[in-house]
């Protein structure tokens, strides 16, 4: 028997964040006679933790949960963690002798792209280096062609997106570059959102005598849940009645929070917080909407997709893509105005949504779990 490829992941944490969960899907996917692999976390935490299956070695740097405020008593810990991860970052031979051991890995795989560095910086030359970009890094702060250029130190980048891959492939200065761009649709298990949607709700009960809008993601300033609240309200001050539901968590929330009470909507906006099933709340709401400042590859639409929502996106990367130039949910303008508009003609004329709810009856989502973890294995078995 061929001996097992030894790989290195590193990832932040397992958080639920969208590329997390895309790769926990990918590891509980993969044939563990052929790989022997080492997941290095910067913090040991995430609600997908407990799904990482047994025969992968987890390491981390700090234990813990993430801290995302500022208050007095946890800032010496949050510096303590800070401070270590700039060490071994600029002392990588630190964290090869130590925490992995001098283990010398055929593989190293930066998960996100913000762990580009610490990949790309590695202690060990001979090893081949990927990496999986989920954003289109050309709308995250800070990422100039030049940083985004930096990328192609990778033997393989994999994208989740068509815009992803264009972009990469518009600074690829040569056919040794181009040829280092692989797109792989996000491996996301189709069967799981179906049966968790048949389980029984939470604590949210909707009335249904009045349209719900549901949005579902990381509380971060990227996903637009304050433009969102602001839409909510001025359609309320026009006499439209509905309801708002937002499902997660992340270090803007008690910003967001404040916004829907300075704007005066709680009784009709409701954020639910992080929930491990998040699938009947879609199941129950009529409307799912896509607030986005900017995506890689929204996965969340395409957990919409699969359980025939009616769905409004702002046009962000992979958005088009995925709901097939607005076949199958209606495209709005990447602003306010765009998602004022898209909610209004959703409140206004419910009947236009019909077209896209006959048109998912029947459609069949081009890509599936299996292809993908078979289009990434054979990248690693290609290394």
């Amino acid at each position: 028997m061929p001996e097992k490829k030894k790989i290195l992941i590193r990832i932040g944490s397992l958080r639920h964040g969208g590329a997390e969960k895309v790769l926990v899907t990918f590891l509980k996917n993969l044939p563990k006679d052929k790989y022997e692999i080492d997941l290095l976390l910067n913090l040991y935490s995430g609600k997908y933790l407990p799904e990482v299956p047994e025969w992968i070695n987890i390491l981390y740097l700090h234990k813990g949960e993430m801290i995302t405020t500022n208050r007095p008593h946890e800032i010496p810990r949050k510096a303590a963690r800070v401070i270590h991860e700039k060490i071994v970052k600029k002392f990588p031979k630190l964290l090869y002798k130590n925490k992995l051991k001098n283990k010398q890995y055929d593989i190293e795989f930066a998960a996100i792209h913000g762990m580009r560095d610490e990949i790309l910086g590695s202690h060990l030359s001979s090893s081949k280096k990927i990496v999986w970009i989920h954003n289109d890094l050309s709308e995250v702060k800070g990422y100039t062609d030049a940083e985004i250029r930096k990328f192609f130190g990778f033997d393989k980048i994999m994208v989740i997106s068509e815009k992803i891959e264009t972009l990469f492939k518009s600074l690829a200065s040569n056919k040794t570059e181009k040829d280092k761009i692989i797109k792989i649709y996000n491996p996301l298990d189709t069967e799981e959102f179906i049966s968790k949607a048949e389980q029984p709700g939470g604590k949210y009960y909707f009335d249904l005598s009045v349209p719900t809008f549901i949005s579902v993601g990381t509380i971060f300033p990227q996903k637009g849940f304050d433009r969102l609240l602001k839409v909510h309200k001025r359609l309320l001050d026009e006499g439209f009645k509905h309801n708002i539901l937002i499902v997660g968590d992340g270090y803007d929330f008690e910003n967001i929070k404040k916004l829907k009470s300075d704007l005066g909507v709680d009784e009709t906006a409701t954020m639910l917080g992080f929930t491990d099933n998040p699938y009947p709340y879609f199941k129950q709401a009529e409307f799912y909407i896509l607030s986005s400042r900017y995506e890689g590859f929204p996965t969340v639409l395409f957990e919409a997709i699969t359980l025939k929502k009616k769905i409004i996106s702002t046009e962000v990367s992979g958005s088009a893509e995925m709901l097939r130039n607005g076949e199958l949910g209606l495209l709005v303008e990447n602003s306010e105005e765009g998602i004022y508009a898209g909610m209004k003609q959703a409140l206004n004329h419910p009947e236009s949504f019909e077209q896209y709810t006959e048109k998912l009856k029947s459609y069949k989502i081009p890509f599936t779990l299996k292809n993908s973890v078979e289009k990434i294995i054979s990248v690693l078995d290609g290394l």
